[in-house]
């Protein structure tokens, strides 16, 4: 009796590229984002493991990094609402929205 081959998976199935956290664009590399930065945790006594993380795209993981402190990362803003609500990365996600994917964006 012939053994059977199992079924193909190629060519694979097309997938969605996944969306940024913060200014929902689908884009092809994301960045992980530790809502609790990994210096403020260990001082917590957290495993960095356990750490919460969120999924970001470059530009805005740096805007993040750029606007806020670790300290300030750590007490006001652990998660993906808090700040989305903050004016200015309103300001930031909102022009970055009008940005093509394709395009390198720097952060200042």
């Amino acid at each position: 009796m012939a053994r059977r081959l199992p079924p193909s998976t190629w060519p694979a199935p097309p997938t969605p590229d996944p969306t940024c956290a913060l200014c929902q664009r689908a884009t092809p590399h994301l960045t992980e984002h530790h809502l609790l930065p990994r210096s403020q945790g260990r001082r917590q006594g957290v495993r960095v493991a356990d750490l919460p993380t969120t999924r970001l795209c470059r530009p805005c993981h740096s805007f993040l990094h750029r606007t806020f402190s670790n300290a300030e990362l750590a007490r006001d803003y652990q998660d993906v609402g808090a700040l989305r609500a903050h004016p200015d990365v309103q300001r930031f996600v909102r022009w970055l929205r009008t940005q093509p994917v394709s395009k390198g964006v720097r952060v200042r």
